[in-house]
């Protein structure tokens, strides 16, 4: 689905690999013998459709059930590590939100107040305001690229070919990326419509900035990472490397099928910024997620504002202030976000009382040409509708239980 994609360049992410090893842990209480069944048959199913691996970690109160399949490398046999991680894409947006909500907590900004009036550089529409740029009616254009009903508007990465892998190898300032979004036609006025853009949490990071005197990255660690305790959570910027166990993402820029030239796992996602770079565990993303719906992050009445939310034009789903709310099962809503670079694709959701957790990660396979479209937007078709089925089994059957 299109939160799950950053940007059109994530579709030549969604490719095809093999791959057969599985490791999993559970910590769960005699009396509970569930052993979360339709979970794990959707697991496989990814990795039987091409998912180089997979890592899902289901918490139901104080009990984890973690589970991986597949490999962490084409070509070797190490499963995917169970404490790994992974670039967690578009998920970043709910810690930017986060940020800039505890920033109006402090009387610094308001959420209606005019972004122009901060970010008068941009020479932006001064009817566009914090609140809209947190929750994607802004009207500005997607700078990875829209969807529309004549086809795909390309953004400023191409989609495939030497260029694309050219393109996503070099470093973006974020003022290229809003300024390549304002070259653009608006979708809508503001406020009068519906759409998801990068480009509202690009403007999100710089506004942090403008307002702290510092880089987002440094107001995302002391702010939440370093209270949270998450050591496994990092903005990277320009670093290439993912520190720490990981498994391998794939994207066949090239069309040669060759797993090492591939191999996007250490390019940089300076293209994301703000909008998509974080580098993530399933177990930090679990604490991230309750620590927001417990109430530690936020005081009550922003929490409320940031669940306060729009729906689709399709009117399948709902987002909130940085929150994803959507219904995966009959009368059960998850609650998190989703999130997509070339070579993963991560889910982060949640029940609306954070009781239950679920951190899903699918690392993508070198063997299908991102030349072939078609494909890609099916297999990320297939693979969206299998991490719904997977936060619904893990979230709202009960039978599921470990």
């Amino acid at each position: 689905m299109l939160l799950r994609r950053l940007g059109i360049a994530a579709l030549s992410a969604m490719v095809v690999a093999t791959g057969s090893a599985s490791s999993s842990v559970a910590v769960a209480s005699p009396d509970r013998a569930g052993d979360y069944a339709e979970v794990r048959q959707a697991i496989d199913e990814l990795v039987a459709g091409g998912a180089a691996g997979v890592l899902v970690r289901v918490r139901d109160g104080q009990q984890v059930w973690t589970h991986s399949a597949g490999v962490a490398e084409v070509g070797r046999a190490d499963p995917v590590p169970l404490d790994g991680r992974f670039r967690i894409g578009s998920i970043t947006k709910t810690f930017v939100a986060t940020v800039v909500l505890q920033l109006v907590d402090e009387g610094r900004v308001g959420l209606g107040d005019s972004v122009a009036a901060y970010l008068p550089q941009f020479g932006l529409d001064p009817r566009i305001t914090v609140r809209m740029i947190l929750q994607h009616t802004s009207g500005l254009f997607n700078y990875t690229g829209e969807f529309g009903p004549d086809g795909i508007e390309p953004g400023i990465l191409p989609i495939t070919g030497p260029e694309a892998l050219e393109a996503v190898n070099r470093s973006f300032h974020p003022d290229e990326l809003v300024g390549f979004a304002l070259s653009k036609p608006a979708r809508f006025a503001p406020g009068e419509g519906w759409s998801y853009s990068n480009t509202n949490y690009i403007l999100a990071g710089l506004l942090i900035e403008k307002l702290t005197g510092l880089p987002y990255a440094v107001q995302i660690y002391t702010r939440i990472i370093v209270p949270l305790g998450l050591w496994s959570t990092f903005v990277p910027g320009t670093i290439r490397k993912i520190p720490g166990p990981h498994a391998h993402g794939y994207a066949d820029y090239l069309g040669t099928g060759d797993p090492k030239s591939a191999d996007v796992t250490e390019l940089p996602v300076t293209w994301a910024g703000a909008a998509g770079e974080i580098i993530s565990s399933a177990a930090d993303l679990d604490i991230f997620l309750t620590a927001l719906l417990e109430d530690r992050l936020l005081p009550p009445p922003l929490l409320a504002e940031m669940r306060d939310r729009r729906s689709f034009a399709s009117g399948s789903a709902q987002y909130g202030l940085g929150l994803l709310y959507r219904e995966v099962a009959p009368g059960c809503t998850s609650v998190g976000h989703d999130g997509g670079v070339p070579g993963y694709t991560t889910e982060l959701a949640g029940t609306d009382d954070g009781r239950k957790t679920v951190v899903v990660s699918v690392t993508s396979g070198p063997t299908l040409s991102p030349e072939d479209l078609e494909a890609a937007v099916e297999w990320d078709a297939a693979v969206s509708e299998i991490i719904v089925e997977i936060v619904g089994a893990a979230l709202c059957d009960t039978t599921t239980t470990p």
